[in-house]
């Protein structure tokens, strides 16, 4: 092969995303279509637990397996995204604040760990809702997203968090944190009820609401018109609980902005490339229209 050849070949990079109930993600043709774009060959498999039958324990396994292959990164989704911190090298400042991992980087044979759910998320979120009210602010799920979603969102400005989890001791370590970190912004709860009673705003951070685990995260009675709502979940991008509250007209952000964010954020860690955000998002909204006229014509 001659130099010229060689130059004119377009860079490979072997990417994976590692998580549970994964087959419908769209990062896979976000990633490989934003590479298209720049000259790269990138493959994206998906790692999926349910599918091998594995658990949180063949991290290690995977983990060393990408190495060998010559992975450029992985991105780590749910329920990983902490468990996966101790197999690693190096932590970002970013992913060791937010005690959560959702994109890993392979360079010279270390794993780095970063996280981008919290500019993902905040990216989407101030675009979505750019006036919303930040006083008194509910945050539910305390796990890997919601983690580093508390920390964006108290670096937003939030001048109250309450986190509310069904781990009481999970949430009232990330509250500790987060004051220790920021100042006495948060607290942590495990009445939802109580905690929105006079919020003005919703964040919700657990997987309920996905296609495989679908309905409502909270009590319906709980939301009200002048209450803005923050989703994660980008699958469905029209959950029951964003359903819900556009019917009693509450100001919404879709986990797509978070998406795309996420997305943006590990394309630019793997590849060293500016992403197009705004080719990004089309291209997301794109898939998410098809995959939704599909599933009409079914």
């Amino acid at each position: 092969m001659t130099d010229s050849t060689a130059s004119n070949t377009p860079r490979k990079v072997l990417l994976g995303l590692i998580g549970q109930g994964i087959q419908k993600s769209l990062t896979p043709a976000m990633q490989e279509r934003e590479a298209a774009q720049h000259g790269l060959r990138l493959h994206y498999q998906l790692i999926d637990l349910d599918v091998t039958g594995s658990t949180v324990e063949a991290l290690p396994t995977l983990l060393q397996s990408a190495r060998i292959m010559g992975y450029a990164g992985l991105n780590i989704t749910y329920p990983c995204k902490q468990a996966v911190i101790p197999l690693l090298d190096e932590l970002s400042e970013e992913a060791r604040a937010m005690g959560a991992v959702n994109t890993v980087v392979l360079r010279d044979g270390r794993l780095i760990g970063h996280n981008t759910d919290g500019s993902g998320w905040t990216r989407g979120f101030t675009r979505a809702l750019p006036d919303a009210d930040l006083s008194r602010v509910v945050l539910l799920g305390a796990g890997g997203a919601g983690a580093a979603i508390a920390h964006a969102v108290v670096r937003l400005g939030a001048a109250q968090l309450t986190i509310v989890d069904n781990d009481a001791d999970r949430a009232a370590a990330l509250a500790a944190e987060l004051n220790r970190l920021y100042g006495e912004h948060a607290r942590s709860s495990t009445d939802i009820a109580s905690a929105m009673a006079d919020a003005t705003g919703l964040i919700h951070a657990t997987p309920t609401g996905m296609d495989k685990l679908p309905g409502l995260p909270l009590d319906a009675a709980l939301l009200r018109p002048d209450l803005w709502v923050s989703e994660v979940v980008y699958f469905p991008l029209e959950t029951a609980l964003l359903k819900k509250a556009r019917e009693l007209g509450c100001p919404v952000s879709d986990g797509g902005g978070m998406a795309v964010g996420q997305a943006v954020g590990a394309f630019e860690l793997f590849t060293g490339l500016a992403a197009d955000a705004s080719r990004v998002e089309a291209h997301f909204r794109d898939m998410v229209g098809e995959r939704s006229q599909a599933g009409t014509a079914a």
